[in-house]
């Protein structure tokens, strides 16, 4: 009998009575709990942090029946059984202190009661601190504790930075227990989306060891390439398995790249390409932290962070670049060291990311979504056809698209980036292969798409802010970033755009001539 798909199933024992499909990742589990005791691990949303936090439970209170055939069933011991604490924010959201203080000493009290314990103090730090040497004391083992979604009350909060503070610094408070009872407990694990700064939400618990990106538990969660053909061969036979991997493998934390489970396992059920993980909810100011700060679209792909930057997310100093890389929506393409460490340049992870996200960067551009469908599927007929004259037209169209009110709050409009990320954004969208600033041995040219056999180059200016008078299509021929594509079909567009007219003023183009 084939086995099922674990879609959105992060119950342990569920998935292994339920005759599901698991990927075993228990032997990672055993170099954690052989090597360590604090640890920290920071993944996107939806990626098997919540099961893997239960997998490590059963581990602990001795469920060896769920790990037959399992690597832990024969490298664990069974006979030690450790009481294990649970924390978990994931579900509701908290909208204040009052609220974040009253449900975690609600978790503290039903953790007690299920116990046959009860609490005598109502202060939170207090409480939990009886808690562990409650359990202690009755299971005579120090106990586990386990802390997953622990950073979502404040992300949760984080457009509001009064009320992200006051939640970050209860949070703050309640994990130093952790620390001043280390002696009196097992293990400590606290899971997250986000990497928060060591100075502010860690500064009472410095002890933990981030594994975030530890090559040797890089796969702890997310699919291999060989976990989805072995585990879930039943279900990628006849399946274009390069296709599967280009939409939605390619996250990488330092070892293989791996998928993220809950969008792979939905293609497999659905057999349909679509941005699944994406869908289920993408925070909207997100595209406006990247507005504000004037970053281009077309300049997510290769930025450059150090590793010191990339852990400096806080409530005070909310930095676009690791929010993005934390969140899911970059990883990591390379790493170099240099003198002060090492930096990182990230990129979109696979096809489904770039696409959707540059999606919804469009629609915060453009502010004109009831237009922008119509102008995606014109660009993409008159590519079809290499309709050049109509694609000027299109063009044309996105901008005018745009409301004048916009601009006028828009500082980024100002820049020839706003202009190249618009339209560099509508063929993403499309799901096609572009590439900004890609290098040639004459410089850089600001776009190349690629559609079928063809090839585009694409170059921007904007008249008022151009240094020389040579026109874009000329600079193209100037500086011979065609010659890069010899021996395929290549086309030259010029586009050169005025900030006062809000619109393109000249637009030009011809075939390469080699």
């Amino acid at each position: 009998m084939i086995k099922k798909l674990p879609i959105g199933i992060d119950d342990f024992q569920e998935i292994i009575s339920g005759n599901y499909c698991y990927v075993d990742k228990t032997d990672l589990i055993h170099n954690l709990v052989d090597q360590g005791k604090y640890y920290f691990l920071s993944r996107p949303r939806r990626f098997g942090k919540s099961l893997l936090m239960d997998t490590i439970a059963q581990a602990f209170i001795g469920k060896k029946e769920l790990f037959k055939g399992l690597y832990l069933e024969s490298n664990w011991d069974w006979d030690e059984k450790y009481p294990v604490i649970r924390i978990d924010f994931a579900g509701g959201v908290l909208t204040s202190r009052r609220q974040l203080d009253t449900t975690i000493i609600e978790m503290l009290n039903n953790d007690a009661e299920s116990r046959g314990l009860a609490l005598k103090n109502t202060e939170i730090h207090l409480a939990f601190s009886e808690l562990i040497t409650s359990i202690r004391r009755q299971a005579g083992q120090r106990p586990v504790v386990l802390v997953d979604e622990y950073d979502k009350p404040i992300l949760d909060n984080i457009t509001d930075r009064e009320t992200a503070t006051q939640i970050r610094d209860g949070l703050r408070h309640f994990y130093s227990v952790l620390k001043a009872r280390g002696g009196d407990l097992k293990f400590v694990m606290l899971t997250g989306v986000s990497k928060f700064s060591k100075v502010s939400l860690f500064s009472g618990l410095n002890n933990l060891e981030d594994i975030t990106l530890d090559p040797a538990f890089g796969t702890l969660c997310g699919y291999t390439q060989n976990d989805l053909e072995t585990v879930f061969s039943e279900y990628i036979r006849g399946l274009d398995k390069d296709k599967i991997k280009e939409w939605y493998n390619g996250y990488n934390f330092l070892a293989e790249p791996v998928y993220n489970p809950f969008d792979v396992l939905l293609y497999l059920k659905k057999r349909e390409f679509k941005p699944y993980w994406f869908e289920t909810g993408t925070p909207s100011f997100l595209p406006r932290l990247l507005r504000e700060r004037a970053i281009p679209a077309h300049a997510l792909e290769g930025i450059r962070i150090s590793d010191t930057f990339m852990g400096s997310f806080d409530v005070d100093a909310i930095e676009p670049q690791p929010l993005l890389f934390q969140t899911g929506y970059l990883t990591i393409k390379a790493a170099k060291a240099y003198p002060g460490g090492i930096y990182y340049k990230l990129g979109f992870p696979n096809h489904e990311v770039r696409y959707a996200f540059n999606n919804a960067l469009l629609k915060d551009l453009g502010r004109a979504e009831n237009e922008q469908d119509k102008n995606k599927l014109d660009l993409f007929d008159a590519l079809e056809t290499n309709n050049l004259d109509r694609l000027k037209d299109i063009f044309h169209a996105f901008f005018a698209s745009i409301p004048h009110d916009w601009y006028r709050k828009n500082e980024m409009a100002g820049y020839e980036g706003y202009y190249c990320s618009v339209v560099y954004c509508y063929f993403t969208a499309l799901g096609l292969d572009v590439r900004a600033e890609e290098s040639t041995s004459h410089g850089r040219m600001d776009m190349r798409v690629r559609f079928r056999d063809r090839v585009y180059l694409i170059e921007f200016k904007v008249n008022e802010l151009a240094a020389r008078s040579a026109g874009a299509l000329a600079q193209i021929k100037e500086n011979k970033y065609h010659e890069k594509y010899a021996g395929k079909e290549t086309w030259l567009i010029g586009v050169e755009f005025s900030k006062s007219d809000r619109n393109i003023t000249r637009f030009e183009w011809e075939k390469a001539v080699f």
